[in-house]
């Protein structure tokens, strides 16, 4: 494609909608908002849609998820009586109960009375060895940016004055050293923020002195993205991440002489744990050995060595996987004595365990038939990652509600046991819909390239294969992220129980092939993933399993940008779209919020070779007038600062323009994710659903 001009910034007339907090806005959101609770609140069974989405929300029978330090389990809740939620502890003992005896230690509704301030948990860390304090993160309205305090575990009181450390509201965060030091980062640091809006200078902080006087350690170019601090309270060493792009990282040692570059390649993700370090690689390398040997490892492959050996440069590398074309590393968890890999093949979880013996070598063995995973998705991570080898497993399905086990995996000198692993069901949360008579199966739709595409199917185990069937089509197609089964309770009630078929599609541009299908999708090759998504559309239709005045689409951030070209590039292969926290308009994105960080993702539409395949996938300047549109749903919150709400907004303005079916809801609070409590949740779900009942199932929408 020839290059065009680079764009005109001042050609849009609805530009004015990117103030998010202008009188003139906020009235033009209220209006349409206002409208749309009106009318879709009309809609039979929006109510009762509502009700179940917020009892399944607060249901007290939900497992409380817990990470453990020292002798206690923390974790936070939310119900009926704590919508903004508590953070609170128990023992193992107490857990172990069907009703556990929580000590409450922070209750952000009290909080956010007291202050009247909208606070949204974020998060906190537990000073060790002591475990007597704690920071605390928290957010206004659910936003990136946030704030941090200091909480004494003994007394339940802040550590106020200047013996307390506190963070004032911005992106960044404060992470312990030792009792008396935490390394901060700060957007709102005298040296500014990067270009994307994160923080680019690290500083230690000694308490009882001014944050002013704090050390600097490292300061970013303001062109990079963010500059991160991990710190190991239990080995005592810190690691700087300047983070160069969203792809691109260089991890910084801090020792006594400085700051030493750690050298692997600046695609590559690093972990570091005790000794070792572990490389996960998102590009082909090829390695020098001390005598002089080389080795070439794939995009995608998992390779551990000694640190101190890295940093010399004398380290010999172990592969601890290596991809195929069916298969992907999904996480890395470690334990005091292994490495354990999750990773997708065919698009289903399977689990192994990594040990280094005595020699030096590397054993391996798979759990994933005593796991049980099946078509399950599964989450793992250490109870203690130091001290112990036990690991949190959480299952789930599309079908099967959340389990949390604890799996016991004994240590490094099993590394070449056959026997399975220990595993105990801890909790088990009840079914939150009726699931009798429903299947879930795998497909391949075929693209236009030939590429064969995954989805799952959800629905009725007998369809009548006539068309007749009310669908919705799920995708997201970035970042590497893959869509895996997942139990949703929202989807089941809202949409499952009464006959309806819920399709999710993993799309090139995500992770369910490793990096080799992300990098199918990325910048100029975009289209892939569009191309994608409407194959399954289309496959849906040819199975007769709809039809396409009864199948929609739902798509949140980059999926919103996903059914947002679904909307302008293929609408004749819709009946309805639902479109949340979207990006669309590709000519400013960069230049909004969060937006510069993404570049390497989509491409930058400053330079005029670049734009000019932007623009075929920016939906804001797709839109052809000439051509019909399928009623769509726009959602976004006003809080929202990584993806600013302008997309959504100006897509809406430009619809409404020219007469479309356009449905618009904006949040006042919630950040990217949308809603900050459960009945907000409960509204964000609803009016969604209760327009895809109204659009795809016409007088069947109160069934």
């Amino acid at each position: 494609m020839a290059a065009t001009s680079a764009p005109d910034p001042h050609d849009d007339p609805h530009r004015w909608l990117e103030e998010v907090d202008s009188s003139a806005v906020l009235d033009w959101v209220g209006a349409r908002s206002g409208r749309t609770e009106a009318r879709l609140g009309a809609v039979p069974g929006h109510e009762a849609r509502h009700a179940a989405v917020r009892e399944a929300l607060e249901a007290p029978d939900r497992i409380p998820l817990v990470g453990q330090v020292g002798d206690h389990l923390y974790g936070f809740w939310t119900d009926g009586e704590h919508p903004r939620g508590v953070w609170r502890r128990t023992t193992w003992e107490s857990y172990r109960t069907e009703e556990p005896q929580w000590e409450v230690l922070v209750d952000v509704d009290a909080l956010a009375r007291h202050e009247d301030v909208p606070w949204v948990w974020q998060g906190a860390s537990v000073l060790r060895p002591a475990h007597d304090r704690a920071l605390v993160h928290l957010s206004r309205g659910g936003a990136d940016a946030g704030t941090t305090r200091e909480l004494d575990l003994t007394t339940l009181e802040w550590v106020a004055g200047p013996e307390g450390f506190a963070k004032p509201e911005a992106k960044g965060r404060l992470v312990w050293r030792d009792r008396d030091h935490v390394y901060l980062t700060s957007a709102a640091d005298p040296t500014g923020a990067t270009r994307s809006g994160y923080p680019r200078t690290a500083r230690l902080w000694r308490r009882g002195t001014p944050v002013e006087e704090a050390t600097v350690l490292h300061t970013l170019d303001e062109g990079d993205l963010g500059l991160f601090v991990d710190h190991d309270q239990r080995t005592g060493r810190t690691l700087l991440r300047r983070a160069l792009a969203f792809y691109a990282e260089q991890t910084l040692v801090l020792s006594d002489e400085g700051l030493v570059a750690v050298p692997v390649p600046e695609s590559a993700e690093s972990s570091a744990h005790g000794d070792l370090l572990a490389v996960r690689l998102r590009e082909p390398w090829t390695s020098t050995a001390p005598g002089g040997e080389t080795a070439s490892w794939e995009a995608g492959s998992l390779l551990v060595a000694r640190l101190d050996e890295v940093l010399a440069g004398t380290a010999e590398w172990t592969a601890l996987f290596v991809p195929d074309e069916r298969s992907s590393l999904v996480d890395i968890t470690w334990t005091a004595g292994h490495v354990v890999t999750t990773t997708l093949v065919d698009v289903r979880h399977t689990v192994q365990v990594h040990s280094l013996a005595a020699d030096g070598s590397w054993g391996s063995r798979d759990l994933t038939d005593a796991l049980g995973l099946g078509m399950r998705t599964v989450s793992i991570s250490a109870v203690d990652d130091h001290d112990g080898d036990d690991l949190w497993v959480v299952t789930t399905g599309f079908l099967e509600p959340m389990e949390l086990s604890v799996a016991r995996l004994g240590g490094p000198q099993n590394a070449d046991a056959d026997a399975d692993v220990v595993l105990e069901s801890l909790k088990t949360a009840p079914e939150r819909f009726d699931a009798s008579g429903l299947a879930v199966s795998q497909h391949r739709a075929t693209s236009a390239d030939g590429t064969a595409v995954p989805y799952w199917q959800v629905g009725p185990a007998q369809l009548p294969l006539d068309g007749s069937t009310p669908t919705v089509l799920h995708g997201y197609g970035g970042f590497e992220q893959a869509l895996t089964p997942a139990y949703d309770p929202i989807v089941g009630r809202c949409w499952l129980t009464h006959g309806f078929v819920h399709v999710v599609a993993g799309i090139r541009g995500g992770g369910e092939f490793g990096p080799r299908w992300h990098r199918a999708a990325l910048g100029p090759e975009r289209h892939r993933a569009y191309e994608d998504f409407a194959a399954v559309a289309r496959d849906l239709v040819a199975r007769g399993v709809t039809s396409v005045g009864h199948l929609g689409c739902t798509g949140r951030s980059n999926g919103g940008l996903l059914v947002g070209n679904m909307l302008t590039g293929y609408p004749e292969d819709f009946g309805a779209i639902v479109c949340q926290v979207p990006l669309l308009d590709m000519e400013r994105y960069h230049l909004l919020l969060a937006g510069a960080s993404w570049m390497a993702e989509y491409g930058d539409p400053d330079d005029p070779e670049q734009w000019a395949w932007l623009r075929t996938y920016s939906p804001y300047h797709r839109f052809d007038p000439q051509r019909p549109t399928p009623p769509v749903y726009l959602a976004t919150s006003t809080r929202d600062d990584r993806v600013h709400p302008g997309h959504a907004r100006k897509m809406a303005a430009l619809l409404e323009e020219h007469g479309r079916d356009v449905t618009y809801w904006e949040n006042t609070e919630g950040g990217h994710g949308g809603a900050s409590t459960a009945d907000q949740w409960a509204t964000w779900h609803a009016l969604a659903w209760t327009f895809l009942h109204e659009r795809l199932a016409g007088d069947r929408a109160s069934r």
